[in-house]
């Protein structure tokens, strides 16, 4: 089961070891998903802080799903 995290800079320090994020829209509302070894973690925020959001993220890979692209990384 993932584990919501509702805290940005607690979601900050998970993104720093997870191998890649995902970035999921629906309904006005993005789902930052960050995969670790051993968890899923997930960070719901508003389309309009998703780039303050994005920009904090340390993730080394960030996958748009909807568009199938990649926005950071390789």
């Amino acid at each position: 089961m993932p584990v919501e995290v509702r805290d940005l800079e607690e979601f900050v320090r998970v993104s720093e070891r997870a191998v890649e994020c995902r970035v999921k829209k629906s309904r006005g509302v993005v789902k930052v998903k960050a995969r670790t070894r051993r968890y899923l973690y997930t960070y719901k925020t508003s389309e309009d802080k998703l780039d303050e959001v994005l920009s904090k993220v340390k993730c080394g890979k960030i996958v748009d799903v909807d568009k199938g692209e990649v926005i950071k990384g390789g």
